[in-house]
């Protein structure tokens, strides 16, 4: 009996010790920006796509139950949703086994992918605790409008294709000014591709 203990006690230890061996990914940043409803992705400081993003219909602000988007410096907290299929459907966090297409009528729920946010400033000190999420959504119809309840919502496939990229403590910055503004060498000419995917871009 005591044996077990010690083995399980000593399993528990090596896990926590992993866990903590796992570097934040200080590689990426990500930049929202809730003026033009774009989302960048950067590499060592280098473009690597542009998407196309939904912010709060509410406005800018971190306060507890105010469905506003969060500005300033977060990171990426916690990354759920590894190997679902785009369109599955995720209630506090867990797969609720249903999947929804994109533009269901009168669906709205959170979807495919998320990645939680945690703020690093006082100005988005709640952004955590009121659940602050990039995830998919199957509104997908309204994607580049301030339409969402403070996360920032994107198409499924974008959000596949962000969640590969970054990982856990990947810096991200929401601004309430164009990309080119924050961004050094970034033209203010940059436009999205005509279907609103990431625009790839190659240096």
């Amino acid at each position: 009996m005591i044996d077990n203990f010690i083995r399980a006690l000593f399993s528990l230890a090596v896990s926590i010790v992993i866990a903590s061996c796992v570097a934040p990914d200080t590689q990426h940043h990500v930049v929202i920006s809730t003026r033009e409803q774009k989302l960048a992705v950067l590499d060592r400081g280098n473009l690597m796509a542009i998407y196309a993003v939904s912010t709060s219909r509410f406005g800018l602000g971190d306060w507890p139950r105010s469905y506003r988007t969060p500005l300033g410096k977060l990171e990426i907290a916690e990354k759920i949703g590894d190997g679902a299929a785009p369109g599955t459907v995720f209630k506090d966090r867990r797969r609720t086994g249903e999947i929804v297409a994109p533009d269901s009528p009168g669906r709205d729920p959170i979807v495919t992918r998320i990645l939680w946010l945690r703020g690093r400033e006082p100005q988005n000190a709640n952004a955590f605790i009121r659940d602050i999420y990039i995830h998919g959504t199957p509104e997908e119809r309204n994607i580049g409008l301030p339409v969402s309840y403070g996360c920032i919502r994107m198409r499924s496939s974008d959000i596949v294709n962000l969640y590969d990229i970054v990982g856990r403590g990947a810096q991200v910055t929401i601004v309430d000014a164009p990309l080119a503004a924050v961004i050094p060498g970034l033209s203010s000419g940059t436009q999205m591709a005509a279907t609103n995917h990431a625009t790839m871009v190659i240096r």
